[in-house]
């Protein structure tokens, strides 16, 4: 449990980072404050001093206790090398080891700093690492949203670095609430073509697995929906299985459900990623559903993990080190004061074909 201290200290700290306490503004009195946090007078004084210590806070005599600003100086802002922040859901696991390679790459060929955050996916820690940002004073950020088809409680902080012009750019996704520049994959154009390959291949009874709780999931289910209209196939809502970040653990034994339910009624599916295409194949070996004789199945993403798998997982392209890179070099244009740059840039998908599709013949 955190001492009393400790908590006041984290909530000024948020109110100032997030905007709520603007630069010069007073904050609460002491007296205030103890009974806000039905804490001693001592306590109070400890959390002020060392906000004061950090250059959060500036005490006036016979006045009272102000925001202050001095805080950026003391960190990041006053180092000859410029420090980029990156924010990502993940870091070491599936596409973005390479995301970070290729902004890495870019950041030192200008001789930037590099400031890592991630957020598993979880608003709180998005909260911290948005925080840790703008403590530390950090000259750009690129960021991928955590959650980005739900409100996010965040977005105090995004406007905060904006009122501060420290460029920030997403990458994957984005907060459609936000004007915010990004690079993303077309990922309704993925899973259309993902789509229109099963249906191509002469599939009619095509699912899909999809996370909905991220903008990826809702434009790749758009994608597939957009398919099915064109080739005049009905949209079946039990031959869809969603899942967001906090039901995927119990992904796997949703999905052995999900499949004996649909065993005589589905030919295809089209799975949110690699990942998801994969657990589908280790699913399918349980129940003793054959790929692709008796299910089809595309993934997307192109990870190293379709690649290194022991059933190269039929897949869409996904720019990955090309994007970081991209994203790092739209920061640096912009602290340059490079004018007209993009505001968005969305990558087209290119199918790789694997061996988990398979044509259907009609007799």
């Amino acid at each position: 449990m955190k001492p009393k201290y400790q908590v006041i200290i984290d909530d000024i700290k948020s109110n100032i980072l997030s905007g709520t306490y603007s630069v010069g503004e007073q904050i609460p009195t002491e007296s205030a404050l103890q009974d806000s946090y039905n804490v001693s007078r001592q306590t109070v004084r400890k959390a002020i001093l060392e906000l004061s210590n950090e250059g959060f806070l500036r005490s006036e005599k016979g006045s009272g206790t102000y925001v202050s600003n001095l805080y950026r100086s003391r960190t990041g802002g006053n180092t000859m090398k410029k420090t980029i922040g990156v924010i990502t859901t993940y870091i070491s696991d599936y596409i973005f080891p390479s995301i970070i390679r290729g902004i890495e790459g870019r950041l030192n060929e200008d001789n930037y700093s590099l400031l890592l955050a991630s957020t598993n996916n979880d608003v709180e820690q998005e909260k911290k690492a948005l925080e840790m940002m703008l403590s530390y004073g950090v000259d750009g950020l690129i960021v991928e949203p955590t959650k980005s088809n739900l409100y996010n409680p965040n977005i105090a902080y995004y406007l905060s670095f904006k009122e501060q012009d420290v460029p920030f750019t997403m990458i994957n996704a984005f907060y459609e609430e936000l004007e915010v520049p990004f690079f993303c994959l077309d990922d309704v154009q993925s899973s259309y073509l993902a789509t229109r390959e099963l249906i191509a291949k002469g599939h009619s009874q095509i699912g899909i697995i999809a996370k909905m709780d991220d903008l990826q999931g809702k434009y790749r289910m758009k994608g597939y929906i957009k398919a099915l209209g064109e080739a005049k196939l009905r949209f079946h809502p039990d031959q869809v299985l969603s899942f967001d970040t906090a039901s995927k653990p119990d992904l796997s034994t949703n999905l052995e459900v999900f499949l004996e339910e649909n065993r005589d009624a589905l030919t295809s599916l089209v799975c949110y990623n690699d990942e998801v295409g994969l657990e589908v194949v280790h699913a399918c070996r349980k129940l003793g559903i054959s790929i692709p004789d008796e299910l089809s199945i595309i993934g997307q993403d192109n990870s190293y993990i379709a690649k290194n798998a022991n059933i190269k997982l039929t897949t869409l392209t996904h720019p990955q080190e090309q994007m970081g890179r991209d994203a790092a070099d739209w920061v640096i244009k912009k602290l340059q004061g490079k004018k007209d740059l993009p505001t968005n840039t969305y990558y087209q998908p290119v199918l790789v074909e694997g061996e988990t599709v398979k044509e259907i013949v009609l007799e």
